[in-house]
């Protein structure tokens, strides 16, 4: 075994920025009164999305799960208790390795009550911008249907299944065993392999108004 097996692989400086980071981000969030909470990682039960997979544990003779977001437990807060929380944790999702995925990932989730959908798509642009160094970034704000019928050439609210696999072989792109006649697969394999690969790179885009029936825990 080599003696410098056991040295960590992180670079001084990027844990130095990283931890400027997290800083920043409750620093964000305490001047405008948002809490900070920590909920449980570890579940008797695994997540609802039906596109997510927990990785499993055991406690004793029992199994458990680790946590895909903290979303549920901390919607299970506000349940009780309207006031604006935010989070930083671990989560953990199976099958998922890849330039943009890892098994294990830090994640910040927070909740704003009363606020609408606009000021929360503000917050998010006020974060970035307070988190960054640089003042060039712009956004922009799509709807999910601007979205499609701009780079896809698809209303995805009226299209039904056979229209999204037509799309799909007019833009060359191959379809996935299993999808089938099952729409918001189709939906969500068009936005993941089409649409936000066609998107702006130089630029953040928010997309919003999801169909309803693509919503979780909502």
């Amino acid at each position: 075994m080599n003696d410098e097996d056991w040295r960590s692989n992180a670079r001084h400086e990027m844990l130095l920025e990283r931890a400027l980071l997290l800083k920043n981000i409750r620093a964000f969030f305490d001047v405008r009164g948002v809490v900070e909470v920590e909920t449980p990682l570890l579940s008797h039960h695994s997540t609802t999305d039906p596109h997510l997979d927990s990785l499993s544990s055991r406690f004793r003779d029992k199994s458990c799960y680790l946590n895909t977001s903290p979303e549920y437990a901390m919607k299970r807060l506000l349940a009780g208790w309207p006031q604006a929380i935010y989070q930083i944790c671990k989560a953990f999702r199976d099958d998922e390795l890849g330039p943009n995925h890892n098994p294990e990932f830090s994640m910040l989730e927070w909740y704003r009550p009363g606020f609408d959908l606009y000021q929360l798509m503000d917050e998010v642009e006020a974060l970035v911008r307070a988190l960054s160094n640089k003042s060039t970034f712009s956004f922009n704000r799509l709807s999910y249907a601007q979205a499609f019928e701009q780079y896809a050439g698809l209303n995805p609210h009226h299209a039904s299944a056979s229209d999204c696999r037509a799309c799909a072989i007019r833009h060359g792109i191959e379809q996935p065993v299993g999808l089938e006649d099952e729409k918001d697969e189709w939906l969500d394999w068009l936005l993941t392999q089409l649409v936000l690969p066609s998107l702006p790179s130089d630029q953040f885009t928010f997309i919003y108004d999801y169909p309803a029936s693509q919503c979780a825990l909502a």
